[in-house]
């Protein structure tokens, strides 16, 4: 095979490649978004000063937080079901969709730390002269602490999400056909292992063209949004 047809060859199979591509972008921005809901709930539960409310949500946070990722895609992909009826009307749950559930967990749990440590990064003076105000705790939360905590939780958590699309690769593993299964089955068919390395450099270079602006502008408004 000429050099050149070698080129063609791999041209001609980018778009399946692609493809595959897009499913990792959706998936990983499914997953943050649930997972910032989760995350935001188990943050404000780690910081509440009831212990049924407290102990539950730290408990998860650092289950969540320290288990494989792996580990809880394989959970989700055998164990939720593969569809669920509501009212008579079937409603499929592909593989993929149980993935990004799979997912959604640690970043739910990491996402839970974000919280917690930005609202504990607030002077406790602050708290303090919202109470000399007349503020309830849950109003000093939400009007005066959290609105501060946003800025500050913005940088961590698009790392978090170029994190989270650099893992999706893993649902490969449970036969979900993203990126890197399409760029490993067009190798395969093709049969020709000097494509081997053009594919696979062609894959690392869309997973680099997505997220590196993604860091750069965090770091952006880190620098931005730096406190004193």
């Amino acid at each position: 095979m000429t050099p050149m047809n070698l080129s063609s060859q791999i041209i001609e199979w980018m778009p399946f490649v692609i493809q595959g591509f897009g499913l990792n972008i959706l998936m990983s921005v499914l997953a943050i978004a649930i997972g910032t809901v989760m995350g935001t709930f188990l943050g404000l539960g780690q910081l509440s000063p009831s212990f049924v409310i407290g102990m539950p949500s730290r408990l998860a946070t650092q289950l969540f937080r320290n288990a494989p990722w792996l580990v809880l895609l394989f959970y989700c992909i055998f164990l939720m079901p593969y569809q669920i009826n509501i009212g008579g009307f079937v409603i499929q749950l592909p593989s993929w969709w149980r993935a990004t559930i799979g997912f959604a967990f640690p970043v739910a749990a990491n996402f839970s730390e974000i919280v917690r440590g930005s609202v504990n990064s607030v002077p406790r003076g602050q708290w303090e002269a919202a109470e000399a105000l007349g503020y309830s705790r849950r109003a000093t939360l939400f009007r005066i602490i959290l609105p501060q905590c946003i800025t500050r939780m913005l940088p961590p958590w698009m790392n978090l999400y170029a994190l989270l699309l650099t893992a999706t690769p893993l649902s490969m593993i449970v036969g979900v056909e993203e990126a890197l299964g399409r760029t490993q089955a067009a190798v395969q068919a093709q049969a020709d292992a000097r494509v081997l390395i053009p594919m696979y450099l062609a894959l690392l270079a869309m997973f680099f063209l997505y997220t590196w602006p993604i860091n750069r502008l965090s770091l952006m408004f880190e620098r931005r949004f730096r406190t004193k």
